[in-house]
């Protein structure tokens, strides 16, 4: 026979499990083939051909037994001639281990089932292959008079389907008091708990169903009751922002700071899923908001990493700034990590440290070692958290990495601006792997405007031309070994990375001659040494730069430009930035000098009336 029609709702049809059911072969043996069942409640049956291909196709369907047809219809008088015929019908089950009282109580034919329990009373608990007996089909189908019959002749009430859900619990989950106030009439448990031990409240509660709670709650249902996860019905109606279940659920003596497996409570899960009313109703009835999950996360971490500024605010006054300190992260640290600049605003204007670090356990997550929420907002390329952070106190000098490092490599000019002009050093460096000269600065090789950008803002120019070779034939370059490279968020170091120039001493720092020569970057080497010849006084380039400028004749001028000595203009030029500083060149444009002199003492570049001044 056939279970026509059973809806593919949860438990109700499946009769297996997902995957391979049945193996069998075709007549040659040349496949073979597998029949499932699909989380729809379709069968199935999987090809699997000699090369190894698999496809699928339907299962052809069981034909219809005529009682089945008869019971659909409601044709009572059918149903009882065909009984008369074939007595046997009555016990056998198709496939499913459906009997014809199942269907019956499925389609909600009351006659049909008074006629099917005279001939066989014995069947009323009667299961199918997943344990569903008729009276939990009529439930799960909101069948009310089928029920009532079943349960006036004796169906057991407390008959759980394979996944341990009871007619009660179908019953919630299908809203239906009627049907709940008429099982608890018979007996019904009002406690048992399915397999991942919730219980008929936990599906009310889940369901925003108050009246049901209340019905379920005054048959004895015990409102503290935890599913294997620890998880009460109050916690549900938390989770789920079910307001009006929470506040019943209060009332009626729920503990609101009970804490799932987790360690998460109620509060911390509203809190996540950005549910105000709940949080509010929650706090006003003593909610804490100083309990940590198991991971160390107060509701105000949770509440700031997922975007809840009205929460937040909620929350502020009500945490521990100790406990906050305790966990080893800052709410600004996840605000600025998941780019929630509304919630880094709620955090700075309420007073968080801009400058909390990151615990030891917490900062060895990252492979960057990062400690600062600026560097998390960095990294994501944030410049609006940047700027917020920066204006608020943040230090950008606090990380092992400095934040410009990161600022240069995603190339964002007006990141590497807000860094300088709040004071990050330009001339940074890298303990692990050591360059004589600024790291920062290899970050903006194939971007000019950015490397003057750090030049002007004090970046050691001079550096760069430093090398221990000088003039002297340099050593082959290996590009194994040490090597350098970022990559989206994080800097990376290893073979993986894209390789620069060193010397056969790898415990030597990486020079500017070595790094340039690398194939990444060498055909930009003459544009580089001209801008950074700009910045500089009278410095001999190393043989290797040299032949460098040697190598293209477009760059025959630069070559010239570096000869011995410089110009006396340039070396003015040079004296005076030196002697005015980097912070005094910023303010070049606030005093009251000719446009032509700020343009000289800035090493602009383009041309004006006085022609290239940084060419004599």
């Amino acid at each position: 026979m056939q279970a026509g029609g059973v809806p593919p709702s949860n438990d109700q049809t499946s009769s297996t499990p997902s995957g391979a059911k049945t193996a069998r072969g075709d007549a040659d043996g040349a496949r073979r083939s597998y029949s499932f069942v699909t989380g729809y409640g379709k069968r199935c049956v999987a090809w699997k051909r000699p090369d190894g291909s698999v496809f699928v196709t339907p299962e052809p369907e069981e034909p219809l037994d005529p009682i089945v047809v008869a019971i659909k219809n409601g044709d009572v008088q059918t149903v009882k001639k065909l009984l008369v015929l074939s007595p046997n019908s009555l016990t056998e089950g198709n496939r499913e281990g459906w009997l014809p009282l199942h269907e019956a109580a499925h389609y909600g034919q009351e006659e049909c089932i008074k006629v099917l329990l005279k001939a066989c009373p014995e069947l009323i608990d009667k299961r199918t292959l997943q344990e569903q007996t008729p009276l939990f089909l009529a439930v799960a189908c909101d069948h009310v008079f089928c029920a009532q019959y079943l349960l006036e002749n004796g169906a057991d009430p407390d008959i759980s389907n394979k996944n341990k859900e009871t007619p009660l619990y179908k019953a919630c989950e299908r809203d239906n008091v009627e049907l709940v106030e008429l099982l608890l009439k018979f007996g019904a448990g009002v406690n048992q708990r399915c397999s991942q031990g919730w219980t008929a409240l936990h599906e009310a509660a889940c369901r925003n169903n108050v009246h049901i709670c209340q019905i379920l709650v005054e048959a004895g249902a015990k409102v503290g009751t935890r599913n294997a996860y620890g998880i009460t019905p109050l916690f549900v109606a938390a989770q789920s922002g079910r307001v009006d279940t929470l506040k019943f659920l209060i009332s009626k003596g729920a503990d609101v700071n009970s804490q799932a497996g987790d360690g998460a409570t109620a509060l911390y899960e509203a809190c996540r899923n950005g549910h105000i009313e709940a949080v509010q109703l929650m706090l006003s009835n003593n909610a804490d908001a100083n309990k940590p999950a198991k991971s160390g996360l107060l509701p105000l971490h949770i509440a700031s990493q997922h975007g809840h500024d009205e929460i937040v605010s909620l929350l502020i006054p009500m945490t521990s700034r100790a406990r906050v300190r305790s966990a080893g992260i800052s709410p600004l640290h996840l605000a600025a990590e998941q780019n929630q600049d509304e919630v880094l605003e709620v955090l700075i204007e309420a007073g968080f440290d801009v400058n909390a670090a990151l615990s030891h356990d917490r900062s060895a997550v990252y492979e960057d070692r990062r400690t600062t929420a600026l560097y998390f907002a960095v990294s994501n390329g944030n410049i609006e958290a940047t700027a917020m952070l920066l204006e608020a106190g943040a230090n950008p000098s606090l990380d092992t990495f400095n934040p410009l490092l990161l600022a240069a490599r995603h190339g964002c000019v007006k990141t590497v601006t807000l860094l300088l002009e709040h004071g990050a050093d330009p001339n940074a460096r890298i303990p692990t792997h050591p360059t004589t000269f600024p790291i920062a600065a290899l970050f903006c090789m194939k971007h000019l405007p950015l490397l003057k950008i750090l030049l002007d803002g004090d970046c050691d120019a001079k550096a760069f031309f430093s090398c221990r070779y000088g003039n002297k034939p340099h050593p082959p370059l290996k590009t194994t070994g040490n090597s350098w490279s970022f990559n989206s968020n994080t800097l990376r170091f290893g073979s993986d990375a894209q390789p620069f120039g060193f010397s056969e001493d790898s415990t030597a720092p990486l020079q500017f001659c070595e790094a340039i020569s690398s194939p990444a970057l060498s055909r930009w080497a003459g544009p580089v040494i001209d801008l950074l010849l700009d910045y500089v006084g009278s410095v001999p380039l190393c043989s290797r730069l040299t032949e460098h400028l040697e190598s293209y004749e477009e760059w025959a001028t630069t070559k010239e430009k570096s000869a011995l000595p410089r110009p006396l203009m340039h070396l003015c030029r040079h004296r005076i930035r030196e002697q005015v500083g980097g912070r005094g060149l910023k303010r070049l444009t606030t005093l009251p000098l000719p446009g032509r002199l700020i343009k000289y003492l800035s090493n602009d570049r383009s041309k004006d009336e006085c022609g290239n001044l940084s060419a004599q």
